[in-house]
């Protein structure tokens, strides 16, 4: 790996443990400003100061978000969108370059694919082509991976889950996120098919905080690298306090039940 892509991927997992917590902030492109979403600098500051490693968002935010105080966090620039208000809401279309997440100082990128779609071979196109921006200049690449398309049954399914993690790996992704598949028995077949890191979604909002714990300890426990959730976290009532829970079970290891006695 170049000495460029291993600092920057540094910032965004955690060195000594391969392991990694970040909150996507990206969801105002897709489905407009989010309760949590209007006054990012306040929820940046509650994410940093949880202890997350990386926020993740679209090119445009950070002059929004960026502090110019308190703990730091990595910065990973989101690079596909698209919206609910499309026909086609599952078609990415790249909005960002690597160049753009370059300049603002940015510590990785991210695609979305949806596999499945009818547009899925232009997709596939893209990713392959940021995957070689990306490695030109040393920049860690997120590939975001979902099967979703007409055709698609069950999006949690296994078989479906590691066959699209498998593409971003050989397409050329440094981490690859994708949808927790239930258990811990199945998702450790999604992580073995891959040789990067793999960590899981968050999914719609979820009512129970324990769910969301149990589902990062098995996920960790299966050989996942952690987790890249954003509404379970920046809507929480206590974002700070649930991260710094995550974080223990991520980082060290704490068991669900060590996890929720430090939250309210």
């Amino acid at each position: 790996m170049q000495l460029g892509k291993s600092i920057r991927i540094e910032r965004i997992i955690n060195r000594n443990n391969g392991r990694t917590i970040i909150v996507p902030l990206d969801h105002g492109v897709t489905v407009g400003p989010l309760y949590g979403l209007v006054d990012l600098r306040a929820t940046v500051d509650q994410i940093a100061d949880g202890g997350a490693n990386a926020v993740l968002m679209h090119k445009g935010l950070p002059r929004c978000s960026h502090r110019g105080r308190g703990r730091d966090v990595g910065l990973i620039i989101h690079l596909s969108a698209s919206t609910t208000l499309s026909p086609h809401p599952n078609a990415k279309t790249l909005v960002g370059t690597v160049e753009d997440a370059l300049k603002l100082g940015a510590d990785g990128v991210s695609v979305h694919i949806n596999m499945g779609d009818e547009t899925e071979g232009r997709m596939l196109a893209d990713l392959g082509q940021m995957a070689a921006k990306a490695n030109e200049w040393g920049m860690p690449l997120l590939a975001m991976m979902y099967a979703r398309g007409p055709a698609i049954k069950n999006p949690y399914d296994p078989d479906l889950v590691a066959h699209c993690a498998r593409v971003a790996l050989e397409l050329g992704a440094d981490i690859v996120k994708v949808p927790y598949t239930g258990d811990p028995e199945s998702f450790e077949r999604v992580v073995e098919a891959c040789c990067v890191p793999v960590v899981i979604a968050g999914g719609p909002k979820m009512d129970d905080t324990r769910s969301l714990v149990q589902m990062v300890h098995d996920s960790v426990r299966a050989g996942g690298a952690g987790l890249s959730v954003g509404r379970n976290i920046f809507q929480h009532e206590h974002p700070a306090r649930l991260l710094s829970a995550l974080g223990k079970v991520v980082h060290e290891d704490w068991d669900v039940d060590q996890a929720m006695a430090m939250l309210p």
